[in-house]
């Protein structure tokens, strides 16, 4: 039981590690942010909603799967101090 459930767990690990890989090269580098700001382009509609944009969804997506990698991380390794 305990076995099925450390593979199950392992297999969601490397599927997150990938998508997570995926969504972090998926998005804008920082520099093409702050040419934007500089120009005046954080006070267009696309700036102030950003958080509606792809942008945003995927910075949320990479926060998320963030969060879900470093629960995997801590729960799979729980078994060395059992």
């Amino acid at each position: 039981m305990v076995q099925t459930l450390q593979g199950i767990l392992t297999i969601l690990y490397i599927i997150v590690a990938v998508v997570l890989t995926v969504l972090v090269l998926m998005q804008e580098g920082k520099e093409a942010g702050l040419t934007g700001a500089i120009s005046g382009g954080a006070e267009s509609y696309w700036g102030k909603n950003k958080s509606r944009s792809m942008e945003g969804g995927l910075v949320l997506g990479t926060r998320i799967l963030g969060a879900i990698f470093i629960i995997l991380s801590i729960v799979l390794n729980l078994k060395m101090f059992m």
